[in-house]
């Protein structure tokens, strides 16, 4: 019997995975959305980057080092770069992915009565937001027929009270020609459950909404651990 040449172990290697890509790519034609675990869906995403070898302990080691497959695709590439394995190349794969998704969500609420495609806005909301770790705070214009004309990004980082004006958020209503709008920021910690804080800007910005003939429809704080509305609370 032969001794195996180093070239030959390598073409070995690189035939096996080949068949396991392969493999993979066919029961994720064939199999429907739920034919691939989590890491195996984010190594089939890593073969576009990484052109041979075995990505299936990266595919773990990323999402081990994020917590799940959503955290991994919603990363900065900056973070994304620093676990071991992964270059600029993979990063930029992942990325993509996370921006597609966040355009297709997008896209299901543009031009439409936002009340009506509420779960799609809140699927886009989560898409963005879920995982940020600084806080995120959003108003959502809306027109007369509850179409979304601006997504305004209100401020970032480490938000508090004083740093929402429930004036400046009504005069840019009248500014755009909004007649209707929802407030959206994220709780960092995981946990959507408003604090007296957000019960009391809402509040706030509720009256000065009513006393200027703009509503505001809803405040929605999201999280790692779901979302909750304010309205559906009772507490606008």
């Amino acid at each position: 019997m032969g001794e195996w040449l180093p070239g030959n172990r390598k073409k070995s290697a690189e035939h096996a995975g080949k068949g396991h890509r392969d493999r993979l790519r066919q029961r994720l034609l064939s199999g429907g959305a739920e034919a691939l675990a989590d890491y195996e869906l984010l190594e089939f995403l890593l073969f576009s980057a990484i052109r041979q070898g075995d990505t299936k302990p990266l595919a773990k080691l990323l999402i081990a080092h994020f917590g799940s497959l959503s955290a991994v695709l919603a990363a900065d590439p900056r973070a994304l770069q620093q676990v071991k394995g992964l270059g600029e190349a993979s990063a930029a794969a992942l990325y993509a992915v996370n921006l597609a998704a966040k355009r297709m969500a997008r896209g299901a609420v543009q031009d439409k009565p936002v009340l009506g495609s509420w779960q799609a806005l809140l699927d886009y909301l989560a898409i963005d937001m879920a995982h940020l770790n600084h806080e995120r705070v959003r108003v959502l214009y809306l027109n007369t027929q509850n179409r979304l004309i601006l997504d305004h990004l209100l401020g970032e980082g480490s938000i508090d009270e004083a740093a929402i004006h429930p004036r400046e958020i009504i005069r840019k209503a009248f500014d755009i020609g909004a007649t209707a709008l929802i407030l959206v920021h994220n709780h960092p910690s995981g946990s959507p459950e408003p604090s007296r804080a957000d019960i009391a800007i809402t509040s706030r910005i509720a009256e000065a909404g009513r006393l200027l003939g703009v509503t505001v429809h809803d405040h929605i704080i999201i999280g790692r651990q779901g979302n909750v509305s304010l309205r559906a609370k009772g507490l606008i």
